[in-house]
């Protein structure tokens, strides 16, 4: 047998690419516990790793591994030092190293989730980075948020409204809310969740199957949702608007 009939073929080699998910919305609407949802639903279908983001600690990977969603190494934490958007949008280096460091040490993965830090309703992953993108809004934040539209709510590929279950405490016409989010992104796939309740948590698991199945036949292709709006940052001179260009 010649070297070159013994030598592996391009496609022999160890393939250690994930789909990447990235997981987006304002602070408390429940990024994390959307996660870990998700993971207990398809963990025994899935092998699946979470990044988590934050900008001073690790408090959204302490709280995914307190949940026992998936073994402990395969939660990480990365710590932006900087506004969450900045390290899904910017300069997405330090979450590519840590997807792509993640992949390695327990490939094969098939899913990878990148959660961002609790930013406003403008934030978007960049496709360099994920891809497809969710974007989470929740009840308590108020029936006519969805209506503010943005990048984020507007053309994320899965917009999630979360916290169902809490709506009649606050006061919120579910019905009303996901025709208004409907809307708001021009058809594009609204979905209602409660952990609470199991139709929701199937409906979003079938998202994710549906997204792993596209993506693998190649008929799923990551896209820009386009920059953030302008928004403001504030800072000890009382703050200024910043845009991404």
């Amino acid at each position: 047998m010649t070297a070159e009939e013994t030598a592996p073929s391009p496609t022999s080699a160890p393939q250690t690419r994930s789909l990447r998910i990235g997981v987006a919305g304002p602070v408390g609407t429940g990024k994390s516990s959307t996660i870990a949802t998700l993971c207990r639903a398809l963990s025994d279908e899935y092998r699946i790793g979470v990044i988590t983001n934050d900008i001073y600690t690790d408090e959204d990977a302490r709280f995914l591994r307190a949940e026992g969603v998936l073994p402990a190494e395969r939660i990480r934490a990365v710590e932006t030092g900087a506004c969450p958007h900045t390290a899904i949008r910017d300069d997405v280096t330090m979450n590519l190293l840590a997807v792509e460091d993640m992949e390695q040490d327990f490939a094969p993965l098939d899913i990878v989730l990148v959660e961002s830090g609790g930013d406003n309703l403008t934030a978007t992953f960049s496709p360099s980075l994920i891809d497809a993108q969710l974007f989470v809004l929740d009840v308590a934040g108020g029936g006519d948020v969805a209506r503010k539209g943005g990048p984020g709510i507007g053309r994320a590929d899965l917009l999630v409204i979360n916290k169902i279950d809490l709506a009649e405490y606050v006061d919120v016409d579910v019905e009303q809310m996901v025709a208004d989010a409907t809307a708001a992104r021009d058809g594009k796939p609204v979905l209602a969740l409660s952990r609470k309740r199991q139709q929701s948590i199937d409906e979003l698991s079938d998202w994710v199957r549906q997204l792993k199945g596209k993506y693998h036949s190649g008929e799923h292709v990551p896209t820009d949702p386009g920059p953030m709006a302008p928004h403001f940052h504030a800072d000890e001179d009382g703050g200024y608007v910043h845009t991404h260009e």
